[in-house]
């Protein structure tokens, strides 16, 4: 469908030039990634989100809100499921290295298809879960939805890096799940993020483990 195309192209690179990211063969890889999840969905059960418009905001836009705040050359995305932020940031970072982790077969199987189509040599798939995943460390330790806070830092501690950063994608401010972790986590910071196109709070929040 031209129109619907179109309208997507449009939309992702409005959000791309309000975010400061993405070069015009950026955004055409993002959109075969899009199409690929829409085709994969069908089947796989990949996302809740459905309409492609809305999986431009909610899945590429807000996976490429927290761009500006990577660090690091080995980077790992756990809890990936379809490839959420860390497909995108693959193609937007292809000069850092980024492991993709899920225990869903279906789900990781989609990240192979979608490494080869993409041609992501610089993006790993693993299919394990997280307490059994044994790594050499990693700079950075990401997540988006995957769990809370001390969920995140008793599963993940054992594969970030000694002065690694802890990454984490939330909704609204974790109050709550900030306090639980102050007593093994030092928070760097907690960034608002603008999302393009999405009215609901976006807050990353970064973390070191404390000595």
């Amino acid at each position: 469908m031209p129109d619907l195309d179109a309208a997507l192209s449009d939309r992702l690179a409005r959000g791309c030039a309000s975010l400061g990211v993405g070069t015009q063969e950026e955004q055409g890889q993002l959109l075969t990634y899009l199409a690929l999840m829409v085709k994969w969905n069908r089947a796989y059960n990949l996302t809740a989100v459905r309409e492609p418009r809305q999986m431009v905001t909610r899945h590429l836009l807000d996976s490429l809100a927290v761009a500006a705040h990577l660090s690091g050359q080995r980077l790992l995305d756990v809890g990936t499921g379809g490839g959420l932020p860390g497909v995108p940031l693959s193609i937007l970072f292809p000069e850092r290295e980024f492991h993709l982790l899920d225990s869903n077969g279906k789900k990781t199987r989609f990240l192979f298809q979608v490494k080869t189509a993409l041609g992501l040599d610089n993006m790993t798939v693993h299919q394990a879960r997280v307490e059994a995943f044994d790594q050499s460390p990693f700079d950075t330790v990401l997540s988006r939805a995957f769990a809370s806070l001390a969920d995140m830092v008793s599963g993940c501690r054992h594969l970030l890096a000694p002065g690694g950063r802890f990454l984490a994608m939330k909704g609204a401010f974790p109050e709550a799940e900030i306090a639980a972790v102050e007593d093994c986590c030092q928070i760097q910071a907690v960034h608002p993020l603008a999302v393009p196109g999405l009215g609901e709070q976006r807050h990353l929040v970064v973390m070191t483990l404390r000595d």
